[in-house]
Order: C-alpha cells, then sequence, then structure tokens
C-alpha cells in the first residue's frame, strides 16, 4: 500500500475534502482507493487536514474497454471475458471449457484446471498482460477436496511472487463445472 501511495498521492492539506469524496466514492470497492477514501471522509468529520489525496484513479467512464478473444471460450451470458479500465485487467469467471467445441475437456479436475488456465492466458494475452501481472485470483471450487491437486496444477502457471487468492467451495458452477477462476491483472 505504502509504495502504490508513494507513486500515485500527494499531500493536500488545503484541498476541498467534498471534492476529493465524490471523486473517489466511485472507487469504493477498489483496493487501495476505499482506504483512501475512507480516510478522506473520516478527516473531513474531525475538520482535520486531508493526508493525501490519490489522483491516477480516473473518474472517465469511457476508459472502460472490453477485452474479446476468439483462443478461449465466449461469455455464457451477458458479461466480458475480461475488462480494461485504470491499468488494471479484470477477467471474469474462466471455465475449463475447450473454445471451439464450448464442451469441457474432461470430468476431471486436472484436465479442467488446466485447460481453464491455458484460456485465462489467452484473454490475458489479448487484454496486453500474462500471469505473471496477475494480482489476485478467485478460485471456486465444486468441491474443496480437489485443492491440492488444482494447486500443483495452479503453482505452474503462475511465478512467484504468486498472486493473492481466495478458494471457495460452492453450491454449484455453470455448466456443472468442476472449476472457475476469475483474476485481476496489473497493465
Amino acid at each position: 500500500m505504502a509504495s502504490w501511495c508513494a507513486a500515485r498521492c500527494f499531500h493536500t492539506p488545503a484541498m476541498d475534502v467534498g471534492v476529493l469524496r465524490r471523486r473517489a466514492s466511485w472507487a469504493a470497492g477498489i483496493g487501495g482507493a476505499s482506504v483512501v477514501g475512507t480516510a478522506l471522509w473520516r478527516s473531513s468529520l474531525s475538520k482535520r487536514s486531508v493526508p493525501f489525496a490519490c489522483l491516477n484513479l480516473s473518474t472517465n467512464t469511457g476508459i472502460k474497454e472490453a477485452v474479446q478473444t476468439e483462443k478461449a471460450p465466449a461469455a455464457l451470458g451477458p458479461y466480458s471475458q475480461a475488462i480494461k479500465g485504470n491499468n488494471l485487467l479484470f477477467v471474469s469467471g474462466v471455465l475449463g471449457l475447450v473454445p471451439e467445441t464450448g464442451k469441457f475437456i474432461s470430468d476431471n479436475i486436472e484436465d479442467q484446471t488446466e485447460q481453464l488456465l491455458k484460456n485465462m492466458g489467452e484473454i490475458l494475452k489479448a487484454g496486453g498482460a500474462s500471469y505473471s501481472s496477475v494480482v489476485k485470483t478467485t478460485i471456486l471450487l465444486a468441491d474443496l477436496k480437489d485443492f491440492k491437486k488444482v494447486n500443483e496444477i495452479y503453482a505452474k502457471y503462475f511465478p512467484s511472487p504468486a498472486p493473492a487468492r481466495s478458494t471457495y467451495q460452492v453450491a454449484a458452477l455453470p455448466l456443472d463445472a468442476k472449476i472457475e477462476i476469475e483474476c485481476i491483472a496489473a497493465l
């Protein structure tokens, strides 16, 4: 967090807190922006000076860009394979489907994980990123007992330092998949 803010923020004791709060409020859930928004809000309540303000996040909604590649399965619903915005690439949940057929490579967790990560790699490439630029992943498993098998395959794709990650067992996944992974990459 310190290096993120050091590169993108500056001290602003005389800035209008209301203006900063309006500009930063839209980013309330994106990484360190929520911390900045909270700090600005608390600062305005206590009538203290604002410690810093982040200026790198844009409020221009025109910067949102869809990413699509034929080398990965098409989205199964009204969503994009990935979205670029504010120097980040948000990759939607990816399944272990073969792009040409739209069918699972197999019913095996290892095969689905391997295919899923290949699909994710194609989406990352289409968005100008790579496995090494991924900063956060979320893994959804139909059965948490597959955790160890998934980790063995996952480790081959993400170089050290590995991305931050959350893993959950869920009641069901689209098309009865065994696994789904989404990620966020820095551009």
